[in-house]
């Protein structure tokens, strides 16, 4: 099984890199899969999670051939 992870802005630096690709024999929830490939750093709370385009909860499984995506909270003015 084999998920693409993109971070965007402050995460891409916090991490050390905009993308990772994983390979699990099962599906994994968002924050599963933030776990794995950044042991080190905690999932922070205020983080956005979508899958395949689309905002889900942290909590959401993420299936074979999907994309997730990390966003920081973005803020407008």
């Amino acid at each position: 099984m084999s998920i693409q992870v993109r971070y965007f802005a402050s995460l891409k630096e916090r991490v050390g890199h905009g993308s990772a690709e994983l390979d699990s024999p099962a599906p994994l929830t968002a924050r599963q899969i933030w776990q794995q490939l950044n042991p080190a750093l905690p999932l922070p709370e205020t983080v956005l999670t979508a899958v395949n385009m689309h905002y889900v909860p942290a909590d959401s499984l993420v299936q074979d051939g999907d994309e997730l995506a990390f966003f920081p909270p973005v803020t407008g003015g």
